[in-house]
């Protein structure tokens, strides 16, 4: 049984920074694709950003802006964000899908298993 449960949301202003975390367990980065998708109100899933062994993908609006990483020993992703916009204001949700799988952005939205989410609010 996947679990997936995140942490590190919250309110801060325009420009500032957020760490989110999802420890995880019953999946391992060796055998799953894992990543963070958001979702606004009145808006559909958005992925962020995946991750599966060294390969990465984000979405264009978060380029260069967010990093998603892994911490194999703990078995927990992160998603660190930096320069935030009121556009990323949104539920965000850890999610993880068993091989074979996609890293890519367009998949995390309907991969198999995700966590309760972490709501980032950011004012401008």
């Amino acid at each position: 049984q996947v679990q997936l449960v995140e942490s590190g949301g919250g309110s801060v202003q325009a420009g500032g920074s957020l760490r989110l975390s999802c420890a995880a367990s019953g999946a391992t980065s060796s055998t799953y694709c894992m990543g963070w998708f958001r979702q606004a109100p009145g808006k559909e899933r958005e992925g962020v950003a995946g991750v599966y062994g060294a390969y990465t993908s984000y979405a264009d609006s978060v380029k260069g802006r967010f990093t998603i990483s892994q911490d194999n020993a703990k078995n927990t992703l992160y998603l660190q964000m930096n320069s935030l916009k009121p556009e990323d204001t949104a539920m965000y949700y850890c999610a993880a899908k068993r091989l074979p799988c996609s890293p890519r952005v367009t998949a995390l939205p309907k991969y198999t298993y995700w966590g309760q989410g972490t709501q980032v609010t950011v004012s401008s």
